[in-house]
């Protein structure tokens, strides 16, 4: 009975030491559950007000009562009362598909030299097929079409006019109420514009690449009315953002936008000033969005919030993942054909090769400071390796970077075998390989179309293309958890090396030394208690 209770002492003081150090969780300071974090608090503050007031009625106004034959004549009547539209969208990178500020000889963007692995290039916007994304009236870039952005009901503009211009041209009755018809129904779409709604973005946003969710993974047709489950913004039960409400605008100049520079490059909340974009999770969450003494306060230093909100992509959607287009040209029975997957989407034409879509996609994480390194038709490449058309730039001693989630794309596109370059070969029209499968006619005129050389000597190389997830922000519930990152084996962030991450990496001098410490303390603790047992035994006796 007399070492009974020392040595249990000395057990007990064993058993805690053990507790402390293999659950330290069990200890860590208990949240109260009716605290919300900053971050919430600060949004909502943020939000709070969905109403948008208007205080102009359109169908009131004279200018847009006329009879309007063509589209030029519509955007005539916009700028009759905002006089500065024009000199103002014609100098953004909406309009000109240019990069603003970068080198002339480089030209990047759309209208320049740039290129991707999906249809590759616009050859200068000579592949009419690209325009049905620009901003102009049909296939023609010198009016701004307004309505692209800002109008609510969808008409078939083309074959509206063209319609109503033959029936005006006749002359018996039933043509002219035919006419006035189609007038009327001109008149009420002109009328009815407004700031633009997620259908306005998503008609070309949503469709890049020649089909719904082609392109980026996190963007496609399910957001143009989706629930909160799938994000928490957007979702028509939840906030129901528009995409304005981030991407916030300044002489038409959109928010958003990444190639060579940064979308934003000051990462502000709206307290430190209330006229900053929204266009980062910070703008309204702040840089310590989660309560005070929560661990993930620690990461935003250096993990983006969309890597840990962002879990996957392509919910709802699949999403093209690759692309071959040495594939394309193939027949059969002497004509070409195509073929679906399990979604539904071709993953086989002979105009375009071979495709592979996805669902549910897991994103692969780069360290990111916001720009883009993009590679043009007229860089060197090494045909020996995969080339990177574009990747992200960033690294772990950056102080802008963080770790960002992104979709590869990968694809099989054409070289110059000579010049040791991409290729942008000419898709659509006569002389397009779409109508022709005639390699080195396509290939011709598309660098033609740039006024770049073609050896005619071509062939075939890998690439990967990137684009950053930033859409389908999931619910608290379902974001990605610590031990999917600090793992030991198949981590999300496996392949991210240059760093020590707990859980993830072994240091094995550092590892020892810890079992050292645990081991020791463990022999002391127990010691100690029976240093006490026979101490207090030899007292007493």
């Amino acid at each position: 009975m007399k070492l009974a209770k020392p040595l249990a002492c000395a057990l007990t003081i064993g058993c805690l030491l053990v507790l402390i150090t293999f659950t330290p969780a069990v200890f860590a300071a208990v949240q109260d559950p009716s605290a919300s974090a900053p971050g919430r608090v600060m949004a909502r503050q943020a939000t709070k007000e969905n109403q948008l007031w208007i205080t102009a009625d359109h169908t009131k106004h004279e200018a847009l009562k006329k009879t309007f034959t063509t589209g030029a004549e519509i955007t005539k009547a916009c700028l009759s009362c905002h006089s500065e539209a024009k000199a103002q969208f014609e100098k953004t990178i909406h309009w000109q598909w240019m990069v603003p500020g970068t080198e002339s000889d480089k030209k990047i963007g759309k209208a320049g030299y740039s290129l991707n692995n999906f249809c590759i290039s616009t050859n200068k916007t000579k592949d009419n097929s690209c325009l049905a994304c620009h901003p102009g009236w049909g296939t023609a870039t010198e009016a701004i079409n307004c309505l692209v952005c800002h109008g609510r009901e969808t008409i078939n503009w083309d074959e509206a006019f063209e319609d109503m211009q033959y029936f005006m041209g006749e002359s018996d009755e039933e043509s002219r109420e035919m006419a006035a018809d189609l007038q009327s129904q001109i008149q009420s779409a002109v009328q009815a514009v407004g700031r633009p709604t997620r259908k306005n973005c998503g008609s070309c946003h949503f469709y890049g690449g020649g089909g719904d969710g082609v392109k980026h993974g996190d963007l496609d047709s399910s957001l143009t009315k989706p629930n909160k489950d799938l994000d928490v913004h957007m979702g028509s039960d939840g906030q129901n953002f528009d995409c304005v409400r981030c991407h916030t605008t300044q002489l038409h100049n959109i928010a958003g936008r990444m190639y060579t520079a940064p979308a934003y490059t000051e990462r502000k909340s709206l307290i430190e000033d209330d006229l900053a974009s929204k266009i980062t999770c910070e703008s309204c969450h702040s840089a310590t969005p989660h309560e005070a003494g929560h661990k993930a306060n620690d990461h935003t230093d250096k993990v983006a919030c969309q890597s840990c909100h962002i879990p996957t992509v392509a919910r709802v959607n699949p999403t093209k993942m690759s692309w071959d287009w040495s594939e394309a040209g193939r027949k059969k029975d002497g004509k070409p054909y195509k073929t679906k997957d399990e979604f539904g989407k071709y993953d086989y034409m002979s105009i375009k090769g071979q495709m592979k879509w996805a669902k549910n996609i897991q994103p692969e994480y780069f360290w990111f400071n916001g720009s883009i390194a993009s590679r043009t038709t007229r860089d060197e490449i090494d045909p020996a390796g995969v080339v990177a058309v574009s990747q992200p730039v960033g690294g772990q001693s950056d102080p802008q970077s963080r770790i960002f989630p992104f979709k590869i794309h990968r694809g099989v596109q054409p070289y110059d075998k000579v010049h040791k370059t991409l290729l942008a070969p000419l898709l659509s029209g006569d002389d397009g390989y779409w109508k022709t499968l005639d390699w080195d006619r396509a290939l011709s005129k598309g660098q033609e179309a740039l006024g770049l050389p073609f050896s005619g000597q071509f062939d075939f190389v890998e690439t990967t293309y990137v684009f950053p997830l930033t859409h389908m922000v999931a619910p608290k519930a379902t974001v990605v958890t610590c031990k999917e990152c600090h793992a030991r084996e198949d981590g999300r962030l496996a392949e991210l090396a240059g760093f020590y991450m707990p859980g993830r990496d072994q240091w094995r001098f550092m590892d020892a030394m810890g079992w050292v410490l645990v081991i020791g303390s463990l022999l002391g603790v127990v010691l100690h208690g029976l240093g006490r047992v026979f101490t207090n035994g030899r007292k007493e006796g």
